[in-house]
């Protein structure tokens, strides 16, 4: 007798388990959703993009600033200081037109698993040798620039420090000297109302048309979410690493129709509004 009962109890409680974990994801689910959405953009606006460009590369000023000026479209460049001297009077021109300058380090460490680290390998560095080093890339930006960066792109995306059971994270450091932290290879858009500014997800924009960019676009869009794209070199075509023009042309003009919602701006300005808006 005892042991039918259990049989008959069992299963009813199994299925009472499962009931309530399905409840449970179900009102994650709709929180996230609900948070996601209760989030206000400026009026008119659905969600946001912004347009990114790392290393400081001549290209970028040379081809992508005259075409966003056409546009009335301003990006975020992240500069390490070494290559500023290339263009240094056109980056000066870019930031007159109202586009951004952040910090990219001074010396672009990454793991020394690439060989052209290997003097430079983030396993290598300290936190106070990470925060010497972006202190001293903000004097020199402002030196040269006249304007100090509020925004931070990490190195190859890596924002760890150090080996094995010393390895740390330099993200809090990153988060104590700038208002936002870029990453790089993310796999989605961010959500304003729960991102961590200080390692915000950056997809690629770089060796794609615009037929592979703008559902990223349209997605970040409906779901009211803020879509951050990183590139390098900007030109008509190139091997590796290259965000090229046709696709940015079409992208500029497809953003720019008001009836889409999108706003598009820097890093920095969205940074700025979205921590603002949380902060109500």
């Amino acid at each position: 007798m005892i042991f039918r009962m259990c049989c008959l109890v069992l299963p009813t409680l199994l299925i009472l388990a499962g009931l309530e974990t399905a409840a449970s994801q179900d009102t994650a689910e709709k929180e996230t959703t609900r948070d996601t959405k209760t989030f206000r953009w400026p009026e008119g606006k659905r969600g946001a993009l912004s347009l990114s460009f790392d290393d400081a590369r001549p290209s970028q000023v040379d081809n992508g600033v005259p075409l966003f000026n056409r546009y009335g479209v301003r990006a975020t460049f992240f500069v390490s200081p070494g290559r500023l001297s290339e263009r240094l009077d056109a980056w000066k021109r870019a930031i007159a037109d109202g586009h951004e300058i952040g910090n990219h380090s001074m010396a672009h460490p990454c793991t020394g698993n690439f060989a052209w680290s290997r003097d430079k390998a983030l396993e290598d560095y300290t936190l106070e040798r990470m925060e010497a080093e972006l202190s001293q890339a903000n004097s020199a930006i402002r030196e040269l620039l006249g304007v100090t960066p509020t925004s931070f792109a990490y190195p190859c995306g890596q924002k760890f420090v150090g080996r094995g059971v010393g390895v740390r994270s330099y993200v809090p450091l990153v988060a104590q000297m700038f208002k936002t932290g870029r990453g790089w290879l993310g796999e989605g858009p961010n959500d304003p109302a729960f991102c961590d500014p200080a390692q915000l997800l950056a997809m690629p924009s770089d060796d794609l048309d615009f037929a592979q960019i703008k559902p990223q676009i349209d997605q970040a869009m409906q779901n009211g979410l803020w879509l951050v794209l990183a590139g390098h070199d900007i030109a008509e075509s190139g091997d590796r690493q290259v965000t090229r023009l046709k696709m940015l042309e079409e992208l500029c003009q497809y953003v720019n129709d008001p009836a889409r919602g999108i706003w598009v701006d820097t890093i920095g300005s969205i940074g700025s509004y979205v921590l603002g808006e949380r902060a109500k």
